[in-house]
């Protein structure tokens, strides 16, 4: 399956992690931002690592450090999000969910929080019971957000199992389809679309 580019070039932020390095929830997002890139679009991806960066958010504090910054700039300028978590206790990570908290500074924008904008869900958790409770709670959060879930959310059960290699690539080929499938979706829903599938000739065009 094959997408083409029609207009500009698309911009995809992906936003999810553990403290970990190397965790498989951000191995999963990784690879499914680099089929976004290989389908021609832009990304950006803010990790375990520049997520810990991120102060807890706090409401009454105004300023902003130089990695929030960045996080809320890049998610402004996004026409689509790759949002993943492990499942913890059944919910969104809290250094997922500080992150998310932080959005609360587009709350003013004429584009406010994500509205208008695909976002998907990728969920990683020891058990599918921690997988399903984690994806309904993400869903959740992006409807609040005024985005649009894709039709597809992704969940990893990674229980006595390693669905990547030593240098991040999945190992299991379904896993690695419905990732794609994601950055697709991701693609094919945002706002000003750039991209047309092959397959059914389906053209987006911006509204």
């Amino acid at each position: 399956m094959t997408l083409h580019r029609t207009h500009r070039q698309p911009f995809i932020v992906g936003i999810g992690g553990t403290t970990r390095p190397g965790s498989s929830t951000e191995r999963a997002l990784s690879r499914a931002l680099a089929h976004a890139e290989h389908l021609g679009a832009r990304t950006q991806l803010f990790g375990g690592q520049e997520l810990a960066a991120l102060p807890a958010f706090n409401p009454e504090i105004k300023t902003r450090t130089p990695q929030e910054i960045a996080f809320i700039e890049a998610v402004r300028n996004a026409d689509g999000i790759l949002l993943a978590s492990p499942g913890y206790h059944g919910g969104v990570s809290g250094l997922v969910k500080n992150a998310i908290d932080l959005l609360e500074d587009l709350r003013a924008d004429d584009r406010v929080y994500l509205d208008g904008r695909a976002v998907g869900c990728l969920v990683t958790a020891a058990g599918w019971q921690g997988c399903n409770t984690t994806l309904s709670a993400l869903r959740d959060i992006v409807h609040a957000l005024r985005g649009w879930p894709t039709p597809l959310g992704v969940t990893l059960n990674t229980a006595g199992v390693s669905l990547f290699d030593i240098n991040g690539n999945c190992t299991e080929p379904a896993v690695q389809q419905s990732l794609e499938i994601l950055a697709e979706q991701t693609l094919t829903f945002a706002p000003q679309p750039a991209v047309r599938r092959e397959s059914n000739a389906l053209i987006q065009h911006p509204a």
